[in-house]
């Protein structure tokens, strides 16, 4: 197999392992462990891992080695801000175009959300949650907001801070926040939106501070 190949399989099993937080903040990933565990040469993986580091997702230590990065205090503020800076920018968009199809979607994903906090999948609801921002940003159909929201790692983050949110009421609360954005899409109220969306992310990031703090 090519040394590219090799490096992408690495790359895209341990960014999985990453988001679906089988690897914990922390912990090292020791190259030798590692390149047998994939079956990859230490080349492909240490390129694997520079990737991943260029995407803030592993550190380097002080004494070398790549390390899982935990989320701090100024990390989960910057992603707040920054998902509401391009969210905020996509609902200001769509509020003008969406479609009855779009809403509809929107509505389904909705639906799911439910379905999966009441049945006590909480990884499923989480999904559902990162989905249903995804969509927002994707419907506003501008390719350089969908790039800057993909590639800064949003989804990935949004996903790891969702699952240390397991109260039930948290999850009622979101699945209102995200129905009441739908609507104020339908009723075209831009102001309503925004301010719900707004409360939506803070309220979020408030709720994980309390959790790490």
């Amino acid at each position: 197999m090519k040394e590219d190949s090799l490096a992408d399989r690495a790359y895209a099993e341990l960014r999985r392992k990453i988001l679906s937080n089988q690897l914990l903040a922390g912990s090292r990933l020791k190259e030798d462990e590692w390149s047998k565990k994939l079956d990859v040469n230490r080349m492909a993986l240490r390129e694997a891992l520079m990737r991943l580091q260029g995407e803030q997702l592993l550190t380097k230590g002080e004494k070398g080695g790549f390390f899982i990065k935990s989320l701090t205090i100024e990390d989960i503020r910057d992603i707040r801000e920054l998902r509401e800076i391009l969210e905020t920018g996509a609902i200001r968009i769509l509020i003008g175009i969406i479609s009855e199809e779009q809403l509809a979607e929107l509505e389904r994903i909705c639906d799911d959300f439910t379905a999966m906090y009441e049945r006590g999948y909480f990884s499923g609801a989480c999904e559902a949650d990162v989905k249903f921002h995804e969509t927002l940003i994707t419907y506003s159909g501008n390719k350089k907001l969908t790039a800057a929201y993909f590639t800064s790692n949003i989804p990935l983050f949004h996903q790891k801070l969702g699952l240390t949110q397991t109260h039930m009421d948290d999850y009622e609360l979101t699945d209102a926040e995200h129905r009441e954005i739908v609507k104020a899409l339908r009723t075209r109220s831009l102001q309503q939106a925004e301010r719900t969306l707004i409360k939506h992310l803070v309220r979020g990031e408030v709720t994980t501070l309390d959790l790490i703090s």
